[in-house]
């Protein structure tokens, strides 16, 4: 059985939600981060650019659907979207391949 994968998050920035006991919360750009490890998912080197590390949050909740922590998220990097998965529900479709001549992947006939 293959086993899933589970991202933390690191970030440009940091904040403290004053409601949920004085928790450090992502903010700025993030990043899907695996701990243990000193680079991102998408290869960048967590010093070098300079981002904090949130091992206690997961990447699903820098997701805006998901109430976590994704209040002060303004952008989730695109590679590690790729790689660590994305819901993002204004994504275009993904596109089918169908059978040669299959008009239901192209535009309708007049």
């Amino acid at each position: 059985m293959a086993r899933v994968k589970r991202y933390a998050v690191a970030a440009s920035g940091q904040w403290t939600d004053e409601e949920e006991g004085r928790r450090r919360l992502p903010a700025g750009e993030v990043h899907a981060w695996t701990p243990g490890r000193n680079e991102t998912v998408c290869g960048l080197s967590l010093s070098r650019s300079e981002l904090v590390r949130f091992p206690h949050v997961g990447w699903p909740d820098t997701f805006p659907e998901s109430g976590g922590a994704a209040d002060r998220v303004r952008r989730q990097c695109p590679r590690c979207a790729a790689v660590a998965g994305r819901r993002d529900r204004d994504m275009r479709p993904r596109r089918h391949r169908g059978r040669p001549g299959d008009r239901r992947t192209g535009p309708s006939p007049k």
